[in-house]
C-alpha cells in the first residue's frame, strides 16, 4: 500500500491507497506544531484502526506547500514506517509540461490536481481547487500547463469579513436558499457562495474564450468544492480525491520509469 500526503497551509490530509482504491483517508491541522514522534504516533494509530501495519505500508508520498513542517514529517516517517518518503517538486515525472513564463513559480499542489485532472479525465480540462487559495489551472489536450488564476479561498473571504468588521459575525459558510438575503449572517453567506460561484463561472467562461479550446472539461476538487459545485453547471465534475489521486498517479509513473 501506498500513502499520499497532502500538506496544505490549513491540513494536512493523508491518502492510504491499496492498488488505484483509496482505502482510508483522515486529516490533521497544519497549524499545529509537532515533532517527529507526534506525526509518526498519529499516523501510526491512523493505520492501525485499518489495520494497517508498518510493513504493509510499501511506501509514501509527498505534496506539500508548508515547508515549515517537513523535517518533522518526513523525520516522523523515516522512524515508524521505515520508509525515505518521495517528494513532489522539481524533477519529479508528472506526465504533464509546465508551459508558463515561470515554471519553478508553479506549486506542487497545482501540478498534482493538474495530474489528477489531466489523467483521469483527459483534456483540455480546467481544474479548480477551492482550498485556502482558489486556484483555477488550464491544460490542453496534450497535457500542458498553460495558464492559471489565484484567488482568495472562501474560507479566507469569511475571516476578513468578520475579522474587519466590528460588527458582522463568524458564520458558518453555507449555501442560503435565496440569494434574497434578509438576514447580517444570510446576506454574508450569500456573498460568499454566490460570490464565489459567479467568479468561478466567469473565470471558466474566459478559459474557454480565450484558449479557444474545444470541447473543455471543468473539475473541481477542494474542501469546498462541493458547495460551490452543486450550485452551478459549469461544473462538470468534483472530485474530493483528486489531489490524492494525482499524487498516486505520479507515483506510479515514476517508479515505473525507474
Amino acid at each position: 500500500m501506498i500513502l499520499a500526503i497532502d500538506i496544505g497551509n490549513t491540513n494536512l490530509t493523508f491518502g492510504l491507497f491499496d492498488g488505484e482504491r483509496l482505502r482510508h483517508k483522515f486529516r490533521l491541522t497544519t497549524s499545529l506544531p509537532r515533532t517527529s514522534d507526534e506525526f509518526g504516533v498519529q499516523i501510526m494509530e491512523q493505520l492501525s484502526h485499518q489495520q494497517v501495519s508498518e510493513e504493509d505500508v510499501e511506501d509514501v508520498i509527498i505534496c506539500s506547500v508548508v515547508p515549515k513542517i517537513m523535517y518533522s514529517l518526513t523525520s516522523g516517517i523515516k522512524k515508524y514506517l521505515k520508509c525515505d518518503p518521495m517528494i513532489v517538486g522539481q524533477g519529479t515525472k508528472s506526465g504533464i509540461r509546465i508551459a508558463t513564463t515561470n515554471p519553478m513559480e508553479i506549486g506542487a499542489d497545482r501540478v498534482v490536481d493538474a495530474v489528477g485532472a489531466y489523467f483521469l479525465y483527459g483534456g483540455p480540462v480546467i481544474v479548480i481547487d477551492f482550498g485556502t487559495a482558489t486556484t483555477y489551472d488550464l491544460v490542453t489536450g496534450d497535457g500542458a500547463f498553460v495558464a492559471g488564476v489565484t484567488a482568495p479561498g472562501i474560507r479566507i473571504s469569511a475571516k476578513a469579513l468578520w475579522s474587519n468588521a466590528a460588527k458582522l459575525p463568524e458564520i458558518e459558510i453555507v449555501k442560503p436558499e435565496s440569494i434574497l438575503a434578509k438576514t447580517t449572517i444570510t446576506s454574508m453567506q450569500a456573498g460568499l457562495v454566490y460570490g464565489t460561484i459567479g467568479q468561478a463561472e466567469y473565470i471558466i467562461e474566459q478559459f474557454k474564450k480565450e484558449s479557444g479550446f474545444e470541447g473543455i472539461k471543468v473539475v473541481a476538487t477542494g474542501g469546498l468544492g462541493r458547495i460551490i459545485a452543486e450550485g452551478t453547471q459549469k461544473i462538470e465534475v468534483y472530485d474530493p480525491e483528486l489531489t490524492l489521486q494525482g499524487m498516486r498517479l505520479i507515483y506510479e509513473r515514476t517508479k515505473a520509469s525507474e
